[in-house]
């Protein structure tokens, strides 16, 4: 077993909570591998900013604040901005209609109600664009990005309303990136990413 892209996976998706230690013998252990692949694990997830170190106390899950949150925003809205107006000007036929399926999977999921499942819906349709645009610089950079993000990432669907807003700016979106409208796929998600900023606001601090 890998032991990087096993922790890796375990804070991702909330197996390893913001806060949590990582003792080394009992990761080991728990992952059937040695000590020393622990220890290079915990380096590359400390140089992604996933886990920190404290002196005389281990490593442990970082917590990402709301304000340190709202500047992740700040750097995906840009970086975000640049891959749907690149996804626009490269976009396939079959890319297209792949994004409209895409963009049809998430108003089922909220016409049943089902906000979580949306919201994952909501982040593999923007892993979809980065796809669409074939920039690896910015691919690399706004995965290390929401990987800070997972714990907020169902927070802004649940704001009252905000679910329905939210369909209709990934519509705006999905138009001008099927149109090959690079400016208009621009404006397009830099209002969708302001717009889960103050979403986000809203919602308050992280109990």
């Amino acid at each position: 077993m890998d032991a990087y892209v096993a922790l890796r996976g375990a804070i991702i998706t909330g197996a390893l909570q913001p806060n949590e230690r990582l003792v080394e013998d009992q990761l080991a252990q728990s992952l059937g591998v040695g000590r020393a692949a622990v220890r290079n694990a915990l380096i590359r997830l400390e140089q992604e900013r996933l886990i920190e170190h404290e002196r005389n106390r281990g490593a442990r899950v970082r917590l990402v604040s709301v304000d340190e949150a709202l500047e992740i925003l700040e750097a995906r809205r840009a970086l975000e901005a640049l891959t749907a107006g690149r996804a626009a000007e490269q976009v396939t036929k079959a890319e297209a209609r792949t994004l409209r399926g895409a963009l049809a999977d998430m108003h089922a999921l909220l016409d049943k109600g089902d906000l979580i499942a949306a919201s994952d819906a909501n982040a593999a349709f923007h892993r979809q664009i980065v796809e669409i645009a074939r920039n690896e610089t910015v691919k690399r950079l706004l995965h290390s990005l929401n990987s800070q993000m997972v714990r907020f990432q169902y927070r802004t669907i649940l704001v009252p309303k905000r679910a329905g807003r939210s369909y209709e700016e990934h519509s705006a979106i999905v138009e001008a990136v099927c149109a090959g409208d690079a400016r208009g796929a621009e404006r397009a998600m830099r209002r969708h990413l302001t717009n889960v900023e103050a979403a986000l606001r809203q919602a308050g601090p992280t109990p």
